[in-house]
């Protein structure tokens, strides 16, 4: 991932008074930030690039932010090629939710006991509460009459 802009500029920062690095090209620069976020350690490189340690770490800081982006952009890489898209992961999900539930709903409920049927009617309601959710209204302050208007509005629950 070439750190090139059009026209062949570098886009690598330079120090503080707009100086490169006068040691070294922006090439080796570039590929350190490559490996790097490859998750190469600073002994490997420095065998790798030819490069101090200290140098590496004062690189390391200087192009923290590139590094770590390029990173998450080889680990989404990764991620992609080994796991099935979201979409993919949650629609086989639901279908094996469906074929529980159906299990499930061929079950006798009198084969539970007591304890059990009051546990399941709890988690019942829960899943009901969370599903339908908190109902409120609201419309637009200007629409309030002013004998109903408050500065302050409390949200009273029973």
């Amino acid at each position: 991932m070439p750190a090139v802009t059009s026209g062949g500029r570098s886009n690598l920062p330079a120090d503080r008074e707009g100086r490169k690095d006068p040691m070294h090209d922006d090439h080796t620069v570039q590929r350190f930030i490559e490996l790097r976020a490859q998750g190469w350690s600073y002994a490997r490189l420095m065998a790798e690039l030819n490069v101090t340690k200290p140098t590496l770490i004062a690189w390391s800081r200087k192009h923290q932010f590139t590094i770590q982006n390029l990173k998450a952009v080889e680990l989404e890489a990764l991620g992609e090629k080994w796991l099935a898209p979201v979409a993919d992961r949650v629609n086989g999900l639901g279908e094996q939710l469906r074929r529980v539930e159906a299990e499930l709903a061929q079950r006798n409920l009198g084969d539970l006991t007591t304890p059990q049927l009051h546990t399941l009617a709890r988690s019942l309601r829960r899943q009901i509460e969370h599903a339908v959710g908190h109902t409120g209204f609201t419309v637009p302050a200007d629409e309030i009459p002013a004998e109903e208007y408050h500065e302050q509005v409390h949200d009273w629950t029973a």
